[in-house]
């Protein structure tokens, strides 16, 4: 019998192409509804979402995020914001100091629970008929998004999402290869030279899909992670985080 969640999960891909019809007041709201009940730790609630589909500012938004066209036609874009006030309101109500945003731990929680929550309104906005791309490329400018969504102290934007109506072929597009399932799941121990060999094998496997879709400008894997991550490519990152009150003191 065909499970209709798990069709979607194992289907689930980014989308960057929209036919710029509006997603309807109704569908936004049940999208963000659903997006609330993702768990967060201890309840917390230490997420928030802000909102734009005001076409100047999408615009904009692309231009902050690498030039990222695509995001401009989107209908929606959605900051997953790391919100430290919202708990520090409720901290300080019984006279106790709110100090978990300057610890290593309490940045983790906050990236977590936005991750988490990244996860609950894609899965939302796709079991409606929209598509979704993560944007973490809101990290390169966050003193420019943090004037554009007014953010406060103790809050921070950890990542971005679109929402848009997928075109036909944005829709029918193959999906991308992953690592061999044996080498991203492992029982009782961690196998670290599988894990390695598997990502040398991927290299291979992703290349094959390129050739076979026609999608050549795709980059291979490893230049697309050593493009990055052989790199600190987002500088600023941790001088934003110490401007709105994070830091990494674990004392």
């Amino acid at each position: 019998m065909e499970n209709h969640v798990l069709n979607q999960l194992q289907n689930r891909k980014s989308i960057r192409h929209f036919t710029g019809e509006r997603i309807s007041e109704e569908d936004l709201s049940i999208i963000f509804q659903t997006a609330q009940r993702a768990p967060t730790s201890i309840n917390g609630q230490q997420i928030s979402l802000v909102y734009t589909r005001d076409k100047a500012k999408l615009t904009r938004i692309a231009k902050l995020c690498n030039e990222q066209a695509h995001i401009a036609t989107a209908d929606v874009f959605v900051g997953i914001v790391i919100d430290f006030n919202r708990t520090s309101a409720i901290v300080e109500s019984v006279g106790k100091n709110h100090i978990i945003e300057q610890s290593a731990e309490g940045i983790m929680v906050g990236a977590i629970d936005a991750g988490i929550m990244l996860a609950q309104l894609q899965s939302a906005a796709e079991a409606l008929g929209y598509g979704t791309t993560a944007i973490g490329a809101v990290r390169k400018e966050s003193e420019a998004f943090i004037e554009l969504f007014n953010l406060p102290q103790k809050t921070f934007l950890a990542l971005g999402c679109t929402i848009g109506v997928p075109t036909e072929k944005a829709k029918n597009a193959p999906l991308k290869p992953r690592v061999a399932l044996d080498t991203f799941v492992m029982q009782e121990r961690y196998e670290s030279e599988k894990v390695r060999q598997g990502a040398l094998a991927y290299e291979e496997i992703l290349k094959a899909f390129r050739d076979k879709t026609g999608s050549g400008s795709m980059p291979t894997y490893a230049e697309i992670t050593s493009s990055y991550y052989a790199d600190i490519y987002y500088r600023k990152t941790a001088k934003s985080l110490v401007a709105q009150g994070f830091a990494f003191k674990d004392e």
